[in-house]
Protein backbone atom coordinates (compact mmCIF):
# COMPACT_ATOMS: atom_id res chain seq x y z
CA UNK A 1 0.00 0.00 0.00
CA UNK A 2 2.78 2.51 1.02
CA UNK A 3 4.59 1.16 -2.02
CA UNK A 4 1.47 1.98 -3.90
CA UNK A 5 0.92 5.69 -2.34
CA UNK A 6 5.10 6.36 -3.68
CA UNK A 7 4.46 5.65 -6.87
CA UNK A 8 1.32 7.46 -7.52
CA UNK A 9 3.52 10.58 -6.17
CA UNK A 10 6.29 9.94 -8.33
CA UNK A 11 3.71 9.72 -11.03
CA UNK A 12 1.97 13.07 -10.20
CA UNK A 13 5.65 14.44 -9.78
CA UNK A 14 6.75 13.76 -13.30
CA UNK A 15 3.26 15.10 -14.56
CA UNK A 16 3.75 18.49 -12.95
CA UNK A 17 7.70 18.84 -13.58
CA UNK A 18 6.05 18.23 -17.69
CA UNK A 19 3.51 20.54 -17.32
CA UNK A 20 6.51 23.09 -16.43
CA UNK A 21 8.95 22.06 -19.15
CA UNK A 22 5.96 22.11 -21.69
CA UNK A 23 4.58 25.76 -20.36
CA UNK A 24 8.13 27.29 -20.32
CA UNK A 25 9.19 25.51 -23.66
CA UNK A 26 6.09 26.89 -25.26
CA UNK A 27 6.87 30.90 -24.03
CA UNK A 28 10.28 30.70 -25.01
CA UNK A 29 8.89 30.07 -28.79
CA UNK A 30 6.34 32.47 -28.10
CA UNK A 31 8.87 34.96 -27.24
CA UNK A 32 11.41 34.24 -29.98
CA UNK A 33 8.29 33.52 -32.93
CA UNK A 34 6.46 36.91 -31.60
CA UNK A 35 8.85 39.29 -32.76
CA UNK A 36 9.80 38.00 -35.58
CA UNK A 37 5.79 37.90 -36.90
CA UNK A 38 5.78 41.46 -34.97
CA UNK A 39 8.57 42.75 -37.86
CA UNK A 40 6.94 40.65 -40.77
CA UNK A 41 5.21 43.01 -43.12
CA UNK A 42 1.25 42.76 -43.60
CA UNK A 43 1.69 43.85 -46.91
CA UNK A 44 4.46 43.52 -48.77
CA UNK A 45 2.96 46.15 -51.93
CA UNK A 46 2.66 49.67 -51.11
CA UNK A 47 -1.06 50.07 -50.88
CA UNK A 48 -0.85 53.91 -52.09
CA UNK A 49 0.13 52.66 -55.49
CA UNK A 50 -2.39 51.12 -57.71
CA UNK A 51 -2.22 47.50 -59.38
CA UNK A 52 1.59 47.55 -58.23
CA UNK A 53 2.16 44.03 -58.75
CA UNK A 54 1.23 44.71 -62.81
CA UNK A 55 3.79 47.40 -62.45
CA UNK A 56 6.25 44.83 -60.87
CA UNK A 57 5.68 42.65 -63.41
CA UNK A 58 6.28 44.71 -65.90
CA UNK A 59 9.86 46.63 -64.92
CA UNK A 60 10.89 42.63 -64.33
CA UNK A 61 9.99 41.49 -67.85
CA UNK A 62 12.13 40.78 -70.88
CA UNK A 63 10.70 43.47 -72.72
CA UNK A 64 11.24 46.50 -70.66
CA UNK A 65 14.99 44.98 -70.29
CA UNK A 66 15.79 44.43 -73.93
CA UNK A 67 14.51 48.11 -74.05
CA UNK A 68 16.52 49.63 -71.78
CA UNK A 69 19.77 47.66 -73.71
CA UNK A 70 18.40 49.51 -76.66
CA UNK A 71 18.29 52.63 -74.83
CA UNK A 72 21.79 52.26 -73.58
CA UNK A 73 22.96 50.52 -76.79
CA UNK A 74 22.79 54.05 -78.26
CA UNK A 75 25.37 56.86 -77.21
CA UNK A 76 23.55 59.99 -75.84
CA UNK A 77 23.31 62.42 -79.26
CA UNK A 78 26.36 65.81 -78.29
CA UNK A 79 26.60 69.12 -79.77
CA UNK A 80 24.86 69.57 -83.07
CA UNK A 81 23.07 66.19 -82.73
CA UNK A 82 21.65 66.60 -79.47
CA UNK A 83 18.56 68.00 -80.46
CA UNK A 84 17.87 65.13 -83.58
CA UNK A 85 16.20 62.44 -82.82
CA UNK A 86 18.21 59.35 -83.81
CA UNK A 87 16.89 55.86 -84.41
CA UNK A 88 18.02 53.03 -82.71
CA UNK A 89 19.26 49.70 -84.20
CA UNK A 90 17.02 46.89 -83.94
CA UNK A 91 19.24 44.03 -83.07
CA UNK A 92 18.14 40.40 -82.79
CA UNK A 93 19.51 40.60 -78.54
CA UNK A 94 19.57 44.18 -77.44
CA UNK A 95 21.15 43.17 -74.52
CA UNK A 96 24.29 41.29 -75.92
CA UNK A 97 27.40 42.73 -75.03
CA UNK A 98 25.89 44.59 -71.77
CA UNK A 99 26.80 43.80 -68.35
CA UNK A 100 23.98 42.37 -66.18
CA UNK A 101 21.67 44.76 -64.66
CA UNK A 102 18.40 44.44 -62.96
CA UNK A 103 15.95 47.18 -62.83
CA UNK A 104 14.82 48.33 -59.40
CA UNK A 105 11.15 47.80 -58.04
CA UNK A 106 8.75 51.27 -59.11
CA UNK A 107 8.56 54.00 -56.66
CA UNK A 108 5.99 56.49 -56.95
CA UNK A 109 6.45 60.03 -58.82
CA UNK A 110 4.13 62.46 -57.82
CA UNK A 111 3.34 65.80 -58.99
CA UNK A 112 1.50 68.79 -58.33
CA UNK A 113 -2.19 69.10 -59.54
CA UNK A 114 -3.44 71.05 -62.42
CA UNK A 115 -6.05 72.50 -59.71
CA UNK A 116 -3.81 73.42 -56.72
CA UNK A 117 -2.06 75.48 -59.21
CA UNK A 118 -4.46 77.09 -60.10
CA UNK A 119 -6.16 78.19 -56.76
CA UNK A 120 -8.97 76.43 -56.91
CA UNK A 121 -8.23 73.07 -55.14
CA UNK A 122 -8.09 72.83 -51.27
CA UNK A 123 -4.32 73.35 -49.74
CA UNK A 124 -4.23 69.88 -48.44
CA UNK A 125 -2.04 66.74 -49.76
CA UNK A 126 -5.02 65.14 -51.38
CA UNK A 127 -5.91 68.08 -53.32
CA UNK A 128 -2.12 69.11 -53.89
CA UNK A 129 -0.81 66.29 -55.31
CA UNK A 130 -1.14 63.16 -57.40
CA UNK A 131 0.23 59.84 -58.51
CA UNK A 132 1.14 60.76 -62.12
CA UNK A 133 4.49 58.14 -62.77
CA UNK A 134 6.14 54.99 -61.62
CA UNK A 135 9.84 55.50 -61.78
CA UNK A 136 12.33 52.76 -61.67
CA UNK A 137 16.09 53.18 -61.83
CA UNK A 138 19.00 50.29 -62.27
CA UNK A 139 20.64 48.72 -59.45
CA UNK A 140 24.19 50.07 -61.15
CA UNK A 141 25.69 51.76 -64.29
CA UNK A 142 25.89 50.21 -67.10
CA UNK A 143 29.02 51.36 -68.77
CA UNK A 144 28.92 54.31 -66.83
CA UNK A 145 25.48 55.53 -67.59
CA UNK A 146 22.38 54.70 -65.53
CA UNK A 147 18.77 55.07 -66.75
CA UNK A 148 15.39 54.87 -65.51
CA UNK A 149 12.11 53.17 -66.63
CA UNK A 150 8.76 55.25 -66.17
CA UNK A 151 5.56 53.57 -66.40
CA UNK A 152 2.17 55.50 -66.68
CA UNK A 153 -1.28 54.40 -65.90
CA UNK A 154 -2.83 52.72 -68.81
CA UNK A 155 -6.53 53.32 -69.15
CA UNK A 156 -8.94 50.83 -67.27
CA UNK A 157 -6.04 49.61 -64.61
CA UNK A 158 -2.55 48.68 -64.71
CA UNK A 159 0.37 50.09 -65.87
CA UNK A 160 2.55 50.62 -69.74
CA UNK A 161 5.99 51.81 -70.43
CA UNK A 162 5.96 55.43 -70.73
CA UNK A 163 9.64 56.09 -71.75
CA UNK A 164 13.51 54.96 -70.75
CA UNK A 165 15.26 58.43 -69.42
CA UNK A 166 18.94 58.90 -68.94
CA UNK A 167 20.17 59.22 -65.39
CA UNK A 168 18.41 58.13 -62.08
CA UNK A 169 17.88 61.20 -60.44
CA UNK A 170 13.88 60.67 -60.56
CA UNK A 171 14.17 57.80 -58.98
CA UNK A 172 16.87 59.38 -56.58
CA UNK A 173 14.37 62.02 -55.55
CA UNK A 174 11.25 59.53 -55.31
CA UNK A 175 13.17 56.72 -52.65
CA UNK A 176 13.33 59.96 -50.66
CA UNK A 177 10.26 59.26 -49.26
CA UNK A 178 9.60 58.11 -45.45
CA UNK A 179 6.57 56.81 -43.15
CA UNK A 180 4.24 60.32 -43.05
CA UNK A 181 5.65 62.06 -45.84
CA UNK A 182 5.49 62.34 -49.05
CA UNK A 183 7.61 63.28 -52.28
CA UNK A 184 6.42 65.25 -55.62
CA UNK A 185 7.73 67.02 -58.05
CA UNK A 186 7.00 70.38 -59.44
CA UNK A 187 8.38 69.64 -63.23
CA UNK A 188 7.86 72.72 -64.66
CA UNK A 189 10.98 74.04 -63.11
CA UNK A 190 12.37 70.10 -62.25
CA UNK A 191 11.94 70.96 -58.45
CA UNK A 192 11.19 68.37 -55.71
CA UNK A 193 10.10 68.61 -52.75
CA UNK A 194 9.20 67.05 -49.23
CA UNK A 195 6.02 67.18 -47.81
CA UNK A 196 5.21 66.77 -44.14
CA UNK A 197 1.83 66.89 -43.03
CA UNK A 198 1.34 70.43 -44.62
CA UNK A 199 4.78 71.74 -44.60
CA UNK A 200 6.43 72.12 -47.72
CA UNK A 201 10.28 71.37 -48.03
CA UNK A 202 13.24 71.82 -50.64
CA UNK A 203 15.05 68.94 -51.69
CA UNK A 204 17.36 70.33 -54.15
CA UNK A 205 18.54 73.90 -55.59
CA UNK A 206 15.51 74.06 -57.84
CA UNK A 207 13.27 73.43 -55.43
CA UNK A 208 14.75 76.02 -52.94
CA UNK A 209 14.17 78.48 -55.92
CA UNK A 210 10.93 77.78 -55.90
CA UNK A 211 10.42 78.82 -52.43
CA UNK A 212 12.47 82.12 -52.80
CA UNK A 213 15.56 80.59 -51.01
CA UNK A 214 13.51 79.35 -47.81
CA UNK A 215 13.87 76.27 -45.56
CA UNK A 216 9.88 75.39 -45.73
CA UNK A 217 6.71 76.86 -46.16
CA UNK A 218 2.94 75.72 -45.35
CA UNK A 219 1.20 74.21 -48.49
CA UNK A 220 -1.12 77.47 -48.40
CA UNK A 221 1.88 79.28 -49.22
CA UNK A 222 3.30 77.29 -51.80
CA UNK A 223 -0.16 77.13 -53.17
CA UNK A 224 0.04 81.24 -53.72
CA UNK A 225 3.84 81.08 -55.50
CA UNK A 226 2.66 78.57 -58.14
CA UNK A 227 -0.34 80.20 -59.17
CA UNK A 228 1.80 83.50 -59.09
CA UNK A 229 4.46 81.39 -61.13
CA UNK A 230 1.49 79.63 -63.48
CA UNK A 231 -2.22 81.17 -63.26
CA UNK A 232 -1.11 82.16 -66.96
CA UNK A 233 0.62 78.72 -68.33
CA UNK A 234 -2.09 76.20 -67.28
CA UNK A 235 -3.14 73.57 -70.14
CA UNK A 236 -4.88 75.56 -72.42
CA UNK A 237 -2.94 78.78 -72.01
CA UNK A 238 -1.65 80.50 -74.81
CA UNK A 239 1.79 80.04 -73.39
CA UNK A 240 0.78 75.98 -73.47
CA UNK A 241 -0.85 75.88 -77.11
CA UNK A 242 2.32 77.54 -77.82
CA UNK A 243 4.54 74.89 -76.94
CA UNK A 244 6.12 76.67 -74.32
CA UNK A 245 5.12 74.06 -71.34
CA UNK A 246 7.76 72.21 -69.63
CA UNK A 247 7.06 68.70 -67.76
CA UNK A 248 5.49 66.02 -70.06
CA UNK A 249 2.91 65.48 -72.87
CA UNK A 250 2.30 63.35 -75.47
CA UNK A 251 4.65 62.74 -78.28
CA UNK A 252 5.04 64.16 -81.34
CA UNK A 253 3.81 62.15 -84.10
CA UNK A 254 5.41 62.02 -87.60
CA UNK A 255 4.63 62.78 -90.86
CA UNK A 256 3.28 59.15 -91.78
CA UNK A 257 2.03 59.22 -87.76
CA UNK A 258 2.62 54.66 -88.31
CA UNK A 259 6.32 54.41 -87.65
CA UNK A 260 6.76 52.19 -84.44
CA UNK A 261 10.96 52.94 -84.96
CA UNK A 262 12.28 53.84 -81.54
CA UNK A 263 14.18 56.91 -81.43
CA UNK A 264 16.22 58.73 -78.72
CA UNK A 265 15.94 62.35 -78.12
CA UNK A 266 18.97 64.36 -77.50
CA UNK A 267 19.22 67.11 -74.55
CA UNK A 268 20.41 67.30 -70.98
CA UNK A 269 17.82 64.57 -70.44
CA UNK A 270 18.12 62.06 -73.07
CA UNK A 271 14.57 59.82 -73.61
CA UNK A 272 13.82 56.61 -75.44
CA UNK A 273 10.55 57.37 -76.86
CA UNK A 274 7.91 56.15 -79.85
CA UNK A 275 7.82 57.79 -83.03
CA UNK A 276 4.44 56.75 -83.62
CA UNK A 277 2.98 59.17 -80.55
CA UNK A 278 3.28 56.68 -78.13
CA UNK A 279 3.45 58.17 -74.96
CA UNK A 280 6.79 59.87 -74.41
CA UNK A 281 8.48 62.80 -72.35
CA UNK A 282 9.83 66.00 -73.28
CA UNK A 283 12.97 66.85 -72.66
CA UNK A 284 13.59 68.32 -69.18
CA UNK A 285 17.03 69.55 -67.53
CA UNK A 286 18.74 66.99 -65.43
CA UNK A 287 17.37 67.46 -62.08
CA UNK A 288 20.36 66.02 -59.97
CA UNK A 289 21.44 69.77 -58.90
Amino acid sequence: MHGTRTSSKRAASRRARLTTVLVLSASALLSVAGPARATAPMDPLPADIPDYQAALDLVKSADVRNTVCRFLGVPVPQGDEAGTPQPIPDKADPCEGMPAFTVNDPLALNEVTAGFVAGTSLPIPTEAVKLSYLVSALNAPVNGRNATVMLAPTQGGGWHLAAVREGDSDATYAGKATVGTLVFTEPQICGWYQLKLTTVEPLNDQARQGLDGRSSVSLSDYQKLLKARYADKLPGSEYDTAGMSSGYGAATKTEEGSSSTPVLVGGSSAALVLAGGAFALRRRRDTSG
